[in-house]
């Protein structure tokens, strides 16, 4: 599992390699990279730095400012992966949840994000704990809120904002 301190060190190295990876391509090169160019990571990018990791930036912050509540136990910016270990809420310990989010695309869009969600309960009797299905509704939610702040984040870097 990863400390807090951490995190924002790599998101600050993710940050910095953003702005490398600006000063060091050129458009001509950012655009014919091609279709799977942009999934592995080199591809075109419409908004915000080219991030030079393959993932929109205002996705990949956006996920880990909202799942900033849940430990994280894995995290891949090259691939725009993050993986939280169990949360369970102080006021219903008898469940818990557990996220996957993939940043799938550079480019700030709705389908370049995908949660999956996971939720245990205890079995009172033995106190092991059991899968339990998650509302989509749930996963929906988690989705919109995320890309609810990329948008926010992106807004606040426009000119005159």
């Amino acid at each position: 599992m990863l400390s807090r301190p951490l995190v924002t060190v790599l998101s600050i190295v993710a940050v910095a390699s953003m702005v490398a990876g600006c000063a060091s391509r050129s458009s001509t090169e950012r655009e014919n990279r091609g279709f799977f160019g942009g999934l592995l990571g080199s591809g075109t990018q419409a908004d915000g730095p080219d991030a030079g990791i393959g993932v929109n930036a205002y996705l990949w912050r956006a996920s880990l400012d909202t799942l900033s509540f849940m430990p994280l136990e894995q995290i891949d910016p090259f691939g725009g992966v993050i993986i939280t270990d169990w949360y369970a809420n102080p006021e219903a310990p008898e469940e818990r949840f557990k996220a996957t989010v993939y940043v799938l695309d550079s480019r700030l869009r709705a389908d370049a994000l995908s949660v999956q969600l996971f939720r245990q309960a205890r079995d009172p009797s033995t106190g092991d704990w059991t899968d339990v299905v998650v509302d989509q509704g749930t996963r929906i939610q988690v989705e919109n809120a995320i890309l609810t702040r990329a948008r926010q984040m992106r807004i606040s870097q426009l000119p005159g904002s």
